[in-house]
């Protein structure tokens, strides 16, 4: 599987193993424990995220382990969204700081 991220005019493909989408429900199972209790977006505190917003903290996380050049947790966390909505194709980043900005894209 891939999810396509778009860093402004940048794009990248992450490639993940169908294993790892199936094999970590653990891990992402606790990772929606954690925001169920909330989760400050940018400027923002929600109170309970709903997927979409789930999948822009988790893309959050993506684009700073590409700062880093951390591709296991870039591939960990595209395999959360990839887990969770199926039918993810690509989300769009911005370098602006505000992670509600960023976009989902579906097929």
């Amino acid at each position: 599987m891939i999810l396509k991220i778009f860093v402004d005019e940048h794009e990248q493909d992450i490639k993940v193993p169908d294993q790892i989408v199936t094999d970590a429900e653990d891990y992402f199972a606790m990772l929606d424990k954690d925001m169920d209790s909330g989760f400050q977006m940018s400027r923002t505190w929600v109170e309970k995220p709903d997927l979409t917003q789930r999948c822009q903290i988790v893309s959050d996380r993506i684009l700073t382990a590409l700062e880093q050049d951390n591709k296991e947790t870039a591939t960990l966390m595209a395999a959360y969204i990839l887990c969770r909505v199926p039918n993810a194709y690509a989300m769009h980043l911005n370098l602006e700081g505000d992670m509600t900005l960023y976009d989902l894209e579906t097929r």
